[in-house]
């Protein structure tokens, strides 16, 4: 049995007992105890590598006692060499038990980080689903870690003197160095979502968030990053807007009708490297939204879910296969369909976001 920090008691116990057993049985097979039974001063290390600090000073004392009497069993008269080794014993038992101490304080330590992040993280992204008169927006988030602390993926729904504007994003790498990232995009987001008039400016905001937050990293000698994205604005018509940085398009589902991929205006860049591309505001495709549709947005974690052989999720079978679902039970509905298509081997996380009018 595994505990928190490593093996249970007894388990180790039982680790101890056929490990000396082994090498006592060896030494005495050999004719050469004396030598032989050294190679349980090791026992510590190992320990320190998986048990607790207490398990690990039971077996540094574990194996002083049992090198001690097998020293003073077989060769009472060598006291120097006894001496000798017995210290050394003693010194890489010690070594192990701080070892195993600092081993553990380091553990502690990231997880209270990542719990923290995981609270920040659960503040920033606004439960699902999200009103406005424009638009209803459900979905659900499933990042990837075990623990489920810390996700890459982001969303947002704004609703401004404009219209209704609707993030969804996926930050390059995971754990706490995507967050600082995912925070500056999202606040971007929600300063400009009601500041800018046109979905450009949005865009164009969020890029310099990004851009900013990557020089603040490189002066702390992190790595820049970017994000995937997109962002939509909904009027309350029957066409929305959209803008697309280097992010899955999303598929506009209709009754009676296949899904359809909305493409962007232009293939535009991840958020942080609009640098690279040409100058000036980010190109604004419009798109058909009829009061009948749903729009479903995702982020790479469904589309490159893959199965035991390789191939990918085919999320554009699956959505025809579920047009006759409530729009509040499809992300659900993909989330559970892609977990099983992966055999829960969730390898990235998944954001799924459906949009309606109300």
């Amino acid at each position: 049995m595994v505990t928190r920090h490593g093996l249970s008691n007894r388990a180790l116990a039982l680790w101890l007992l056929g490990v000396t057993a082994v090498v006592l049985y060896l030494g005495e097979v050999t004719d050469n105890l004396v030598r032989t039974v050294g190679l349980l001063a090791f026992l510590p290390a190992l320990a320190a590598a998986i048990c607790t600090v207490r398990q690990t000073a039971f077996t540094a004392v574990w194996t002083l006692a049992v090198v001690a009497g097998a020293l003073f069993a077989h060769s009472p008269r060598e006291l120097d060499d006894t001496v000798l080794t017995l210290v050394l014993t003693a010194a890489i038992g010690g070594l192990a038990v701080a070892g195993c101490r600092a081993r553990i304080g380091r553990e502690e330590e990231l997880l209270r980080l990542r719990s923290t992040a995981s609270a920040m993280q659960q503040r920033i992204l606004r439960p699902l689903p999200q009103r406005t008169d424009r638009l209803l927006a459900e979905g659900v988030y499933e990042p990837v870690q075990e623990d489920k602390l810390v996700g890459g993926d982001i969303y947002d729904v704004a609703d401004s003197a404009y219209g209704t504007r609707v993030l969804i994003g996926d930050v390059q790498g995971k754990g706490l160095a995507a967050i600082g990232v995912a925070f500056a995009v999202i606040g971007a987001f929600r300063e400009a979502a009601h500041r800018e008039p046109t979905l450009g400016g949005v865009v164009a905001a969020l890029e310099a968030a990004v851009v900013r937050h990557n020089a603040y990293a490189a002066e702390e000698g992190e790595s820049e990053r970017f994000a995937t994205a997109l962002v939509l604005g909904f009027d309350g018509g029957d066409t929305a807007e959209l803008v697309s940085c280097g992010h899955e398009a999303p598929y506009l589902l209709r009754p009676e009708h296949r899904p359809v991929a909305v493409p962007p205006a232009e293939a535009g860049l991840p958020l942080g490297l609009g640098g690279l591309g040409p100058p000036g505001p980010p190109a604004v495709g419009r798109f058909a939204f009829p009061a009948d549709a749903t729009l479903v947005l995702c982020t790479d974690g469904l589309t490159e879910a893959r199965a035991a052989d390789g191939t990918f999720f085919p999320l554009a079978d699956r959505l025809a296969a579920a047009r006759g679902l409530q729009p509040g039970r499809l992300a659900e509905h993909l989330l559970r369909q892609a977990q099983e298509y992966t055999a829960g081997h969730q390898h990235d996380d998944i954001a799924i976001l459906t949009l309606r009018r109300p």
